[in-house]
């Protein structure tokens, strides 16, 4: 029988896998996706769905179907500490602060599985399967295909059936019990030696603590407690059962649910708490463990759990799973598609360890600090407040820095080939580096900011408007018509050079009826935002652009709207970018949402010829030359 081929194989449905197959699918890819659970997630496991991706999963058109489940919204949180009655509040403070840029400055909660259904539903309408209840048996990159060099082999978990199939990647989503990884001999190395066990429940209660409504950190003299609340009326505890500092240590010691309960009730005490019922109930052991690979062909890769564990109480496992499969995601689609060498696919583990290795670092001490002490009132007012800065001690300090980091928007990757640096191939005097012509950073999310649609006159997030599809994205800032006219017409002129970034990869097929596309009229590699400093009844679109970017007309915007952040600003988000409320900048922006690169807009051939030698780095080819390499 002829062995069947696919673009990617897939080994794990929970969050990183059907991240990464929600995306691929969408974009075309033959794919065999395989889960060894015969359902998805009934119960319990990962909760908590970060600010930032929130703002991904609307990006993706996903959000209104994850909020449809009603789930719990955490806006502060509350921190108990001991007193001679048990315990007392010490105060409070925002779970995503001011100080943070975010569209939706709250955690939500939501148990995984409602979260899988949202992709498996999506997958399935882009043509997927879950092959259940199936698991990876052996794999090999021997090659002997050049377009599918790796074999996989697969069967039911019953061992009735089995398959061998050829592919051209595969990834392992599969948990920290990853079989590719171990067959990998990939090891995994621990940052700290110091482990605990920890029961998570998640139940209706009764009790008579005034916020089993918020996520509370509290700390007795019988222990630690973390309470997350979740959908329909349930609360999520997490308790400290066991620590590797115990005296009768025994990481597999096990827990029933009353005795885990019994010790949520000392700690908890003066208040009571009892349980109608519990939904679900776990004992596990944590540790702060990293891969010391992510891939070692970039044929085979490994994302999610498989590479980093650790404890729950950043609510960052589901989150950095989620930026694991986007970032590889689009980087798989590029090279595929021919827009970028392969050599790109090795950013996928330099830019996502890095991005763990902070993770585990921040949660190295946010547990300690949770084991240390709770901070007091005073000091929970100068982390609101920063009336004085100079005097904050090292708990508000981590504090800013994890809630940064935490809430998605502090993920910072290192110039690389598609974020732009002072040492990167590319060079031109147009370039703008950060503090110095413009204060977005290459490798940050890029900052949002609110503007207005020309052709409808609708209040619109810029930063949305393009959603997640495979695309780079380029945002014109124009700054003043009538001081970048000629910049403007000068750039469309040379961009529409058959050799340049935007032309190369123009559709071949021309006898398309495009009329209705939004985002990619003219190719699949780039598409283009224009947003004006000036009055939406000011900008006349087919006068003030030329043809190459008046075909978006969608995607034509008035910065005319007026943000607290920048209270003084005629142009808010040019003003937020850093960029001149008059003269403008261009900025490109990677498909997953973070900045590549930020350049001058000025007349002449200058603006398209740094574009040029950007991409070229990134695509392998000679752009902007009379004949380019194709």
């Amino acid at each position: 029988m002829a062995v069947e081929n696919y673009d990617v194989v897939i080994v794990g449905a929970g969050p990183v896998g059907l991240m990464l197959s929600t995306c691929l699918a969408r974009w075309g890819y033959k794919i065999k996706h395989i889960d060894n659970r015969p359902e998805p997630t009934a119960t319990g496991r990962a909760d908590g769905i970060q600010p930032r991706s929130l703002d991904l999963l609307r990006n993706m058109g996903l959000k209104r179907k994850i909020m449809a489940h009603d789930p719990a919204k955490v806006y502060e949180v509350a921190f108990w500490d001991p007193n001679s009655k048990g315990i007392h509040r010490t105060g409070t403070w925002a779970s995503c602060p001011k100080f943070i840029d975010a569209r939706y400055p709250f955690t939500t909660l939501l148990h995984q599985g409602l979260i899988e259904r949202v992709f498996i539903e999506d997958i399935e309408k882009n043509g997927v399967q879950v092959q259940r209840p199936w698991t990876i048996t052996g794999f090999k990159n021997d090659g002997k295909d050049p377009t599918y060099p790796v074999q996989v082999s697969i069967s039911h978990v019953d061992d009735t059936h089995s398959e061998t199939v050829r592919t051209k990647y595969l990834f392992s989503g599969e948990g920290a019990r990853s079989f590719v990884r171990d067959q990998l001999g990939v090891k995994i190395k621990y940052k700290d030696p110091i482990s605990h066990v920890w029961g998570v429940m998640d139940g209706v209660v009764r009790t008579n603590f005034p916020d089993i409504k918020m996520k509370c950190t509290i700390h007795s003299d019988a222990g630690s407690i973390m309470v997350i609340p979740r959908e329909n009326n349930m609360v999520r505890l997490y308790i400290q059962v066991a620590s590797s500092t115990d005296k009768d240590w025994d990481p597999r010691k096990t827990f029933t649910v009353e005795e885990v309960q019994e010790h949520a009730k000392q700690v908890l005490r003066p208040y009571t708490i009892s349980w109608d019922r519990i939904e679900w109930y776990s004992v596990y052991p944590i540790g702060q463990g990293i891969a010391e690979r992510y891939t070692l062909d970039e044929r085979v890769f490994m994302g999610g759990d498989a590479c980093h564990t650790h404890s729950p109480k950043a609510g960052q496992g589901m989150n950095t799973a989620f930026l694991d499969a986007v970032n590889l995601a689009w980087k798989i689609h590029h090279v595929e598609s021919g827009f970028a060498n392969r050599s790109i696919l090795s950013t996928y583990e330099s830019e996502r360890k890095l991005i763990a290795e902070t993770l585990l670092d921040f949660d190295a001490r946010y547990a300690k600090l949770f084991s240390a002490r709770i901070p007091s009132a005073g000091e929970v007012a100068g982390a609101s407040s920063a009336q004085n800065p100079a005097e904050e001690n090292e708990f508000v300090k981590t504090f800013k820095a994890s809630c940064e980091f935490t809430s998605g928007y502090g993920v910072a990757y290192l110039p690389n080939t598609v974020n732009w640096g002072a040492e990167h191939p590319a060079q031109h005097p147009l370039f703008l580096n950060y503090q110095k012509g413009t204060s977005l950073r290459t490798g940050r999310i890029l900052t949002p900011a609110t503007v207005t649609r020309v052709v409808d006159a609708n209040v619109v997030h810029l930063e949305q408007q393009i959603p997640l599809n495979g695309s780079y994205r380029m945002y014109i800032m124009a700054g003043e018509p009538s001081k970048t006219s000629a910049p403007i017409k000068d750039f469309a002129t040379h961009i529409s050079n058959p050799t340049s970034f935007y032309s190369i990869f123009a559709h071949k097929d021309t006898s398309v009826d495009r009329y209705h596309e939004l985002h990619n009229p003219h190719n699949d590699f780039i598409s283009v935002c224009t947003v004006f400093n000036a009055k939406r009844a000011d900008i006349h679109i087919d006068e003030m652009l030329p043809p190459v970017f008046a075909r978006y007309r969608d995607h034509v915007f008035a910065d005319d709207v007026w943000d607290q952040r920048v209270p003084d600003a005629k142009a808010a988000a040019h003003a937020k970018m850093g960029l001149s409320e008059e003269d403008g900048g261009v900025v490109i922006v990677r498909p997953d949402g973070y900045v590549g690169a930020v350049v001058k807009l000025e007349g002449g051939a200058g603006t398209c010829e740094a574009l040029n030698k950007y991409f070229s780095v990134i695509t392998g080819k000679r752009l902007g030359e009379e004949r380019a390499a194709l």
